[in-house]
């Protein structure tokens, strides 16, 4: 992920924010839900929510009924499932997606927008952050909290350098999913999820790392903080 495009969107409250209410809170902690929705309501004016709760697969039912114009996701639902592939599967659902997390650790933020969220906002960030990522994730543009950004911004290069949809491709495939599987996150054929995992293999070795399974892929994207 080229850390250049994540940024701090300073948005302001335009008409993308009069005419984009519809929310799902997806986070396991009722008491954070209810702050999260009142901090909305206080920043917004009037927020719809479609879906409050900890279960992603109703989240995702709700939003096919009235699709969300912005998931909020807390990274640890209790669920026992990659965070990862909770972003994901809402992405492919077709809900622009805005973490909201007290975990913060530079390589998960990178995977999860990796793995398609638009932004990162941790839930210690003051008000006119929150504003400004719900703002930049109705406008489908990425950003994050300061405090993220800084984060960020300390992480050390990776020793071999991937592009955003190959390191897209790796964190998918790593995090269990088949080869079409990850086409289809991806919005791509099978043929071309499947030179992405190529090109990551190539990148490796040339490196010194073979990856020669889907094994190893896992081991290295966790060795870097990838994947959980």
């Amino acid at each position: 992920m080229d850390s250049s495009r994540v940024r701090i969107h300073r948005a302001g409250r335009s008409d993308i924010v009069a005419r984009a209410r519809r929310f799902l809170i997806i986070d396991d902690h009722p008491l954070v839900r209810d702050a999260l929705a009142m901090r909305l309501t206080g920043l917004l004016g009037e927020v719809d929510l479609v879906y409050s709760g900890p279960s992603l697969a109703d989240a995702i039912a709700a939003s096919a009924r009235r699709p969300a114009d912005c998931a909020i996701l807390d990274l640890d639902l209790g669920d026992g499932r990659s965070p990862i592939l909770n972003t994901a599967d809402l992405v492919e659902a077709g809900c622009p997606v805005l973490i909201v997390s007290a975990l913060a650790d530079g390589a998960m933020v990178k995977a999860c927008l990796s793995a398609g969220a638009l932004g990162y906002v941790s839930k210690q960030a003051p008000n006119d952050e929150l504003l400004d990522c719900v703002t930049a994730t109705l406008a489908g543009e990425m950003s994050t909290s300061r405090d993220v950004a800084g984060i960020l911004c300390l992480e050390e290069s990776p020793a071999v350098a991937l592009s955003e949809r190959e390191q897209q491709a790796m964190v998918l495939y790593a995090s269990g999913l088949t080869i079409d599987s990850v086409a289809r996150r991806m919005g791509v054929k099978p043929t071309s999820a499947q030179e992405y995992i190529k090109r990551v293999r190539a990148k490796y070795s040339r490196a010194g790392t073979p990856l020669r399974t889907k094994t190893e892929i896992y081991r290295q994207a966790r060795d870097e903080g990838l994947v959980s």
